[in-house]
């Protein structure tokens, strides 16, 4: 498995984003899509030069940057490509200058949530358009790789 940077207009990476949204629409509903950053940098897990998961850092608040969009498509799953994605995630939000990582994710997703919990990510307060979202969980990080 190789992990490569990749633009938002890359084909694999879209793909991987238009089936992430419609899993969530299948979970949670059709709500809207939130917005990622111009300046997010995306990281893309290929075997045998398929795009098989995703994930991106975008800035947040001064130090912080904010994981957006951690995707494997199901076939793939199981397999530690979120860990490692997650693992290049936060070696790549280092690099941006981030000393702390945070992220939003759904409590329909129980895969998510036992990932981020057992890397290290925390509990935190709901932020920004998630404070009022009852199905929303918010976790950080501040010791990164």
């Amino acid at each position: 498995m190789l992990i490569l940077e990749r633009a938002v207009a890359d084909a694999g990476l879209s793909a991987l984003l238009d089936a992430a949204f419609a899993e969530l629409v299948a979970k949670y509903g059709p709500e809207g899509r939130s917005t990622v950053h111009a300046d997010a940098r995306f990281l893309v897990a290929v075997i045998d030069r398929l795009a098989v998961g995703c994930g991106a850092v975008q800035p947040a608040e001064g130090t912080t940057g904010e994981l957006k969009r951690m995707y494997v498509a199901p076939g793939h799953r199981g397999r530690g490509i979120a860990r490692s994605l997650l693992k290049a995630l936060e070696g790549l939000a280092v690099e941006m200058g981030y000393d702390r990582l945070r992220l939003a994710t759904g409590v329909r997703q129980p895969e998510a949530i036992a990932l981020y919990e057992s890397a290290g990510y925390e509990r935190t307060a709901p932020y920004g358009k998630y404070v009022d979202e009852p199905l929303t969980l918010c976790y950080a990080k501040s010791r990164l790789i």
